[in-house]
C-alpha cells in the first residue's frame, strides 16, 4: 500500500465500522479483509458472544434459548462499542433489536452488506451450524428474515450492495461508501 493511499483510508479509522446484513452475507469475511485493508483491530460479535458465555451459539439457543442470546448479544455489542476504534462483523438479529441499532448508529458508523436471497440462500445452505436454519429452506428462512430485518438494516448508516464476487471487491465497494458517507458529513453546516 503507498504512502498516499494509507494517509487516504486515515479518515476511516477514527470510529468503530458494524458490519449489518442477513447471514451468509459476509460480514465476518468481508469484515476480516476491510479490517487488514485499514489497519484495525477485527472482532466478531459472534464470537464475542460465545467467549462470554462459555458455550456455542447452537448450544446458547438450545439451552437458554433465541430471547436469551439476543439479550447476551446486546451487552457484549455495547461493551465492544465502548472499545477503541475497530471493525466489527456482527450477528444477522443484531442490528434488529432496538437498542444494539441505537447504540451503534450513535457510537459508530452502520454498514448494512446486502446481497440476493438466491445467493445468501446458495452460500449459508453448505453449513448446518445456524440454529434458524435448523431443518428449514434456506431460502424461505432467508426470505422470512429480509421481511422482518430489512426495515431495520435500512436505518444503517451506509448500504452497499455485494454479489458473488470476491471479498475484494466487496471490500473495495464498502471503503469506496464510507468516503462517500465521511465526504456527506464533512460538507455538514
Amino acid at each position: 500500500m503507498t504512502d498516499d493511499h494509507a494517509a487516504s483510508l486515515e479518515p476511516l479509522r477514527h470510529r468503530t465500522i458494524v458490519l449489518v446484513g442477513l447471514m451468509g452475507v459476509g460480514k465476518s469475511s468481508v469484515g476480516r479483509r476491510l479490517a487488514q485493508a485499514l489497519d484495525m483491530p477485527f472482532r466478531d460479535a459472534d464470537n464475542e458472544v460465545e467467549d462470554a458465555a462459555g458455550r456455542s451459539i447452537p448450544e446458547i439457543f438450545a439451552e437458554l434459548g433465541e430471547a436469551a442470546f439476543r439479550d447476551g448479544e446486546r451487552r457484549v455489542i455495547a461493551r465492544l462499542l465502548e472499545e477503541p476504534p475497530h471493525v466489527l462483523a456482527t450477528g444477522g438479529g443484531a442490528f434488529v433489536n432496538e437498542e444494539t441499532r441505537a447504540l451503534i448508529n450513535q457510537h459508530a458508523i452502520s454498514v448494512w452488506l446486502k446481497a440476493d436471497i438466491e445467493l445468501l440462500a446458495r452460500r449459508v445452505g453448505r453449513k448446518d451450524t445456524r440454529p434458524l436454519l435448523k431443518n428449514r429452506e434456506p431460502i424461505e428462512v432467508l426470505a422470512e428474515l429480509a421481511e422482518i430485518r430489512n426495515p431495520a438494516y435500512a436505518q444503517a448508516q451506509v448500504h452497499v450492495q455485494t454479489g458473488d464476487t470476491p471479498h475484494a471487491v466487496a471490500v473495495d465497494a464498502v471503503i469506496s461508501a464510507l468516503r462517500d458517507r465521511l465526504d456527506q458529513e464533512s460538507f455538514k453546516p
